[in-house]
């Protein structure tokens, strides 16, 4: 394919870019570190980068991009921008990533070259341990001289092998270790154990090394600031000494991760480092002026240096877009928030779906507390934290075989849907490895799926949309992709635990979808969560927007952390405030706690005051 001249090239699905953006984007000779607000566009930036640097020969073929994301949804969000942008030979060539995925895909493919010691055998199990497991562990030992919180850190730190001798510390590191390889019928491997598994890998194996130094000369690393010393230490063991330019993305004012692990000082350490440029990109897309002016009075407490954003969204709502509701009750609470939103919805002003009540922890709870008011208002609450079988629906809706399934069925459910057409012959595409010039091949892939298509079609139409009719409905996408076929493309399912764990989970959230609804079309939708407000945790909610937010709980017994001095907690109430497109309202009742005084004194002088349910409400 033809090559564009870097200096004609220009962005791909938006008009321009603002010049900080441009700066940042074309700088290729050095590693940069870009630092953006909320609703900056971080991953927009990086989409456009990538299109630059594959549109232009910038990154030639057959080298490729890495990028390395957080969440698996940002991954396959960033990776989906790459492919409307570029054609498939050049997208195929941005290898998008979370931390744990990439870790992962280089232990399964290099098991062989892990030093003997700790070599895992092909049917490891990943596991994600708990307090209370750790605390058993040192029970057992009779380790009493570490708690369990030392125990997980030192474990994510600790660099292999791990002589069993010296502090008290290090010896229960070794022997944890011994423990999850020989103390049970399978082997089981943590995220925080792979990543240290990756690092000793490419410490030891110089050849593996040099193959990364030579497929990535570009890396792109989003939302760096919750960037953990594990993953940062593994940064630097496999790309010291290559020639490999770094973007790092990310805002410190939205650094919430400290408590897992994530460094405080992230960004000094890559600038130091990796010898980074530091730009600073300042627009915010998402929300519009009046949002944005409250959103800088919370920045400024986090860094009163920080530059006030340009506002680049119009508001498109009246009356109040950000308050604190006060309620006595929770019952009072629920019933209100459940008239507010219905109003909203059947004035036009929102779709259910563009709704999401943001909690600090115990999604389940609240889900218990609000569901009745809801319900019996005829509105549908979604809690995307809760788990079908061993996922959670969020992480599901983020799966690649997910998607991959869920676009197949949609095909069988409609007459005509272009778009579910595309991606499914993407997926094909990447699937059977079939060349994008390869016309043969194109033409095959098409009568395959068209055949598919109307072999789904009698499918559903012989099976009544009820619950018993999930799993072969579900069952038949997947025979026609094969099973084989999907774990081998991608790393995350070679192992049986980890492919049903998903499959499960799909098929479980099909049956529960297809109990509220009369056809499947209306299933799929009711998979996807349209229609339904959606229940979910601030640290899920990183990365989403959302026309209007309602963060539930601001007092001393939901957010009894948020104080002055904590300033991770006050990067969360910033995080959530701005998901919010048009509105961000807080809910406060009395039955529950106080009021945190500091912050609503915080937020006064730009105008954010507490409301009444008579207010919220008016005849």
């Amino acid at each position: 394919m033809s090559r564009g001249r870097p200096e004609d090239w220009r962005p791909q699905g938006l008009e321009d870019l603002e010049p900080r953006a441009w700066q940042a984007l074309r700088q290729i000779e050095r590693s940069v570190l870009v630092t953006a607000g909320a609703g900056a566009g971080k991953t927009e930036f990086l989409a456009q980068k990538a299109t630059y640097l594959l549109q232009t020969g910038l990154c030639p073929a057959p080298k490729r991009i890495l990028a390395i994301s957080f969440k698996r949804d940002a991954a396959r969000n960033l990776a989906e921008r790459v492919a409307k942008r570029c054609p498939p030979e050049q997208a195929r060539r941005f290898n998008s990533y979370t931390f744990d995925a990439f870790a992962k895909s280089l232990v399964d493919r290099f098991r062989a070259a892990v030093p003997d010691a700790y070599r895992p055998p092909a049917d490891y199990r990943i596991v994600m341990p708990r307090r209370q497991d750790y605390l058993d562990f040192l029970d057992a030992q009779e380790l009493h001289g570490v708690n369990a919180d030392q125990l997980e850190r030192a474990i994510a730190r600790a660099q292999l092998p791990v002589a069993d001798e010296g502090s008290e510390l290090q010896r229960a590191v070794a022997a944890y270790w011994r423990a999850q390889y020989n103390d049970q019928d399978d082997v089981l491997l943590s995220f925080a154990m792979i990543n240290r598994l990756v690092e000793l890998l490419i410490r030891e194996n110089p050849s593996i090394l040099k193959a990364l130094h030579l497929t990535y000369p570009v890396v792109f690393l989003d939302e760096f600031q919750d960037t953990t010393f594990a993953q940062f230490q593994l940064l630097r063991t496999a790309f010291d000494g290559s020639e490999a330019a770094f973007t790092a993305v990310g805002d410190d004012k939205q650094r919430i991760m400290v408590w897992a692990g994530a460094m405080p000082d992230a960004f000094a350490q890559f600038e130091q480092h990796f010898a980074a440029q530091r730009i600073s990109i300042i627009c915010n897309w998402r929300s519009h002026e009046d949002l944005v002016r409250i959103q800088h009075v919370i920045a400024s407490r986090i860094d009163p240096n920080v530059e006030e954003p340009e506002a680049r969204a119009d508001r498109l709502v009246d009356g109040d877009v950000a308050a604190i509701w006060e309620f006595e009750t929770e019952d009072e609470e629920s019933d209100c928030l459940a008239q507010w939103i219905k109003r909203e919805v059947q004035a036009g002003n929102v779709e259910p779906h563009d709704v999401a009540i943001l909690v600090r922890m115990r999604a389940d709870e609240v889900e218990g507390q609000l569901s009745a008011a809801f319900e019996e208002r005829g509105l549908r609450l979604r809690n995307v934290a809760r788990n079908v079988g061993e996922i959670a629906i969020q992480d599901l809706l983020g799966e690649d075989l997910t998607q991959i399934l869920l676009r197949l069925v949609r095909l069988g459910s409609t007459t005509r849907s272009p778009e579910n057409w595309n991606a499914a012959l993407l997926d094909l595409q990447f699937l059977e490895a079939v060349d994008p010039v390869d016309e043969a091949g194109q033409q095959l892939l098409q009568r395959r799926l068209q055949e598919f298509v109307r072999k789904m079609r009698r499918t559903l139409r012989g099976l009544d949309p009820i619950p018993d009719s999930a799993a072969e409905a579900a069952q038949a996408a997947l025979d026609f992709v094969r099973m084989e076929v999907l774990r081998q493309a991608f790393p995350s399912y070679q192992r049986q635990p980890d492919f049903d764990r998903v499959w499960n989970g799909f098929t479980l959230l099909l049956q529960e979808s297809l109990q509220h609804t009369k056809n499947w079309s209306g299933a799929l939708d009711e998979f996807e969560g349209l229609g339904q407000i959606a229940l979910m945790t601030i640290h899920k909610s990183k990365g989403l927007e959302f026309h209007t937010i309602i963060f539930y709980g601001l007092d001393n017994q939901t957010w009894w952390s948020l104080t002055p001095n904590r300033l991770e907690e006050l990067n969360s109430f910033f995080v959530a405030f701005t998901r919010a497109k048009q509105r961000a309202f807080f809910t406060l009742c009395a039955e529950r706690g106080q009021p945190v005084a500091w912050i609503e004194n915080l937020l006064a002088p730009s105008g954010v005051h507490r409301t009444g349910s008579a207010d919220i409400l008016p005849d």
